[in-house]
């Protein structure tokens, strides 16, 4: 089972929504849609799911031996942007309504919508008015109707969205148990850290184009050839002794004691010991990959600079 999109264009009047955009997405991974808003992720939805066709470039999902040119609605579950459950009703209720719209028979629904309340630590408010909850709780609720009635693919917009960092880590334990189980999840989510630890692969927009495509190591590999350093001393550093004895490489004090370095791939390690050791005493010294939230604000930054010009 693969989806795959090729040279897909999309535009709306003037604007163009979708740029020549090609990536694929594989069975059972978690794949993250990434970038700023208006970047084009949600007319990329849209098509995926079928609400809307692209102008131009194919769309295609090879299934248990078919081809279909969005993912047909019975194979999925999806999480919107809005939100659209009923705030009068209990949470079982909205629950089983949903699942019973998927197909799913009503003690099936019960069963399902139980499992997964308790694993979110709110069954106890089954019988409860949704609105009664609070906004991570519904929230909660949100994301079973998306899986409740077992869809093979899952497409979820913010997740996180009004989730305290517990709450949000049990969301990524809640997506890691969906991909265990054969789900393929495509995610859009701002909250980076949440991102880099679950997704697979991911894919970067910025108006409508693919700026970053791959896992999140193949982006550090290709993005970034710098080797990134801290260096951490006894002793407070003189500012100007250190900017006189690294004048040539790339750095910053982070605090009276800290070094933060960025050495290019002509540069050598050995020889930028002897020059550390010169500044102070050097008490420990470690290397770092970019993280992902800064590989985004680096790239988004560059992309847009380049379509400025």
């Amino acid at each position: 089972m693969e989806l795959v999109v090729t040279h897909v264009q999309k535009n709306y009047a003037n604007v163009a929504a979708i740029k020549n955009l090609s990536f694929n997405v594989s069975q059972g991974e978690i794949f993250a849609l990434l970038g700023p808003n208006g970047a084009g992720k949600s007319s990329l939805v849209r098509m995926l799911t079928g609400f809307t066709q692209p102008d131009s470039g194919t769309i295609t999902l090879t299934m248990d031996g078919n081809k279909y040119s969005s993912i047909p609605s019975h194979t999925l579950g999806y999480l919107p942007e809005d939100r659209g459950l009923y705030p009068e009703k209990s949470l079982m209720k909205n629950l089983i309504y949903f699942a019973q719209l998927n197909g799913v028979d009503k003690k099936s629904a019960i069963e399902e919508a139980e499992f997964w309340l308790e694993r979110f630590d709110i069954l106890e408010r089954k019988d409860d008015q949704l609105k009664t909850l609070s906004k991570g709780n519904q929230q909660k609720v949100q994301l079973i109707t998306a899986v409740i009635h077992k869809p093979k693919w899952v497409i979820l917009d913010e997740p996180f969205s009004g989730l305290d960092p517990v709450n949000q880590e049990k969301v990524v334990i809640f997506l890691s148990e969906l991909r265990a189980k054969g789900m393929t999840v495509i995610l859009s989510a701002h909250q980076m850290a949440m991102v880099e630890k679950l997704a697979d692969r991911m894919l970067l927009m910025n108006l409508g184009e693919a700026v970053l495509y791959g896992s999140l190591q193949e982006i550090q590999q290709k993005i970034d050839s710098s080797t990134h350093l801290t260096a951490q001393f006894s002793e407070e550093l003189d500012s100007s002794k250190v900017s006189e004895i690294l004048a040539d490489t790339k750095h910053s004090l982070t605090n009276n004691k800290t070094l933060e370095l960025s050495l290019t791939p002509l540069q050598s390690i050995n020889e930028l010991l002897q020059r550390l050791t010169s500044i102070g005493d050097l008490e420990a010294m470690h290397s770092k990959k970019m993280d992902l939230h800064q590989l985004y604000l680096n790239a988004i930054a560059n992309h847009g600079a380049i379509n400025n010009d």
